[in-house]
């Protein structure tokens, strides 16, 4: 299994596959970033127990279609922070600078 691993790593696909996946050294990459991975994930830490006490709330009238997807949306997204994802996102950040 260790072989097939390190075989994998040595391919040439492999390693270029890695390297589109790397987030560019520019405002944008940096941006995306903090923006898709980290700012949500602190959102959700810090207020996730109010976003979801407020979906629940909104969602217990009569909503239609786009609202009620609007709000289970927000409850998923919002609702509870995942530390894999802040750490995927720390990660990306450092792996932006080396």
């Amino acid at each position: 299994m260790i072989k097939k691993f390190k075989r994998i790593a040595a391919n040439p696909a492999t390693k270029e596959a890695v390297k589109s996946l790397k987030p560019q050294k520019n405002f944008w990459g940096i941006f995306s970033v903090v923006v898709i991975f980290i700012l949500p994930e602190i959102v959700a830490f810090i207020w996730g127990s109010d976003i979801t006490a407020y979906c629940q709330s909104q969602l217990q009238g009569t909503l239609s279609f786009e609202e009620k997807a609007y709000y289970q949306g927000l409850e998923f997204l919002l609702g509870e922070g995942s530390w894999i994802n802040l750490i995927l996102g720390f990660g990306l950040f450092i792996w932006l600078f080396f």
